[in-house]
């Protein structure tokens, strides 16, 4: 449950996008330990489960209709999703209505968030993760994207953690190859189309952890924290965390 606290105003929030199997939920959590030590009340949102809107039926619908399977897809039980992977100028169409549908609930958490009684706001996806669904080289599509992010507030940080396809299919077996060959391609057009995205570079999972924590503590002025607290090198409890999206 969120608190409100109308006397808050240091609320920072950043954003993880990518890929599935890019690493997001490993990053996050690296992220969030390391500023709860740091004495920071944390909040973690996640878009599907916080956000996104009439998510059982999308979800029935990539079963029922499209015959996708459900569930997470692990290396030793791999799956065949088939949701926003679904091409056909319909899904298309009903993709489009329900990201704007998405844009306005996430506006509203976000808002309520930065109101709430914490120091860090971290959403795991944002809306980049739904316009990199789309095939930006239509151009009504990046009219489409402007339009979105116009709209949602934009995080302090935006990252993006880059992952070469075959490795990231091969730490979470989901969606086809040539799926998260495009969306690769589509969430990098994002930041030539939008700008302000901070891309990490595939890397071994704790040079990326590196990486995001100094960013975070170059970009972001946190009140009250005292930087050697947050530079703390890298622990067994963060090595033990699994790598997934």
């Amino acid at each position: 449950m969120i608190r409100t606290s109308h006397n808050n105003r240091r609320a920072r929030f950043v954003s993880f996008s990518g890929i599935d199997g890019a690493g997001k939920s490993t990053q996050i959590e690296a992220l969030r330990s390391r500023l709860e030590q740091a004495g920071l009340r944390v909040l973690l949102i996640t878009f599907w489960d916080d956000v996104a809107r009439l998510t059982h039926l999308r979800e029935v619908s990539g079963h029922a209709l499209f015959k996708g399977d459900k569930g997470v897809g692990t290396p030793a039980a791999p799956i065949n999703r088939r949701d926003k992977n679904v091409r056909s100028w319909a899904m298309s169409l009903v993709r489009l209505c329900l990201y704007f549908i998405d844009a306005v609930s996430l506006t509203l958490v976000v808002k309520k968030a930065l109101r709430s009684d914490v120091d860090f706001v971290i959403f795991d996806r944002y809306a980049y993760d739904e316009l990199g669904n789309l095939e930006l080289s239509n151009p009504a599509n990046r009219a489409y994207a402007r339009m979105v992010m116009k709209l949602v507030p934009k995080p302090n940080i935006s990252y993006l953690l880059d992952a070469d396809p075959i490795q990231a299919r091969a730490r979470k077996p989901e969606y086809p190859l040539e799926f998260l060959y495009s969306s690769r391609t589509s969430y990098l057009a994002l930041n030539d189309l939008l700008g302000g995205i901070t891309i990490i570079p595939p890397a071994p999972v704790e040079e990326v952890k590196q990486q995001v924590l100094k960013h975070v503590l170059q970009q972001l002025s946190l009140d009250g924290i005292q930087r050697e607290r947050m530079e703390m090198p890298i622990t067994e409890d963060d090595r033990s965390i699994p790598a997934s999206s």
